[in-house]
């Protein structure tokens, strides 16, 4: 392949990507550029350090299983500046910790969700699958057999995810939180804290008293 063809080939890339909603595979890509596979792949790194190498205001990502173009997060102040100030409604701290239980926890029912929020979830669940962010994943074997749910591509697209393999770990925000509610813990009641060794104090002011 040619100078002059990679570059038309990826200003095509480019075009097709610009225009599309959501990730492209590199199947779609290849049938749209009219290259086989491994061209498409050489041609999506390309793309990538050229974005880079002009400071360009987008990047090239792959996620959920296809290719997309981003905004660069260094553009994140403007961007969010411009989101919030349009019509576009932000989500509720409800709809938020819903989708990350389901994120974690998929597939979930309905029930499990509303237990671990202690609060009725079917209002946010719906919301949530309007926005495409979930979507039903069967019935659960249990009584009634309820309708469980899991997140969706788009979910991935959103956080920029190439698989749910991705997702942060829990284990240290558990951590942190424990070590809090120790230390919150050990100030309400510092004679509950550790001795360091030292004999345990006993009460002596009031004797045992025989009983009877």
């Amino acid at each position: 392949m040619s100078g002059t063809g990679a570059a038309i080939d990826t200003r095509a890339l480019e075009a097709v990507l610009f225009v599309s909603d959501e990730p492209l595979t590199p199947a779609v890509l290849s049938q749209a550029l009219e290259v086989d596979r491994r061209t498409v792949d050489d041609l999506c790194d390309r793309l990538q350090a050229e974005l880079t190498e002009r400071g360009s205001g987008l990047v090239l990502r792959n996620v959920a299983g296809g290719w997309r173009l981003f905004t660069d997060p260094e553009t994140q102040p403007v961007v969010e500046r411009f989101v919030l100030s349009s019509r576009q409604a932000r989500m509720t701290k409800a709809a938020l910790e819903t989708l990350a239980i389901v994120a974690y926890k998929q597939p979930v029912t309905r029930h499990q969700v509303s237990a671990i929020r202690g609060v009725n979830a079917d209002g946010v669940l719906r919301a949530l699958v309007d926005r495409g962010l979930i979507e039903e994943a069967g019935r659960d074997e249990g009584p009634g057999r309820p309708l469980l749910y899991a997140t969706t591509p788009m979910f991935l697209e959103r956080l920029g995810l190439a698989s749910l393999a991705a997702l942060p770990s829990l284990a240290p925000l558990l951590d942190a939180s424990a070590e809090r509610t120790d230390a919150a813990d050990l100030a309400a009641d510092p004679d509950d804290g550790d001795t360091d060794g030292a004999p345990e104090d006993t009460d002596e002011s009031e004797p045992d008293t025989p009983e009877g």
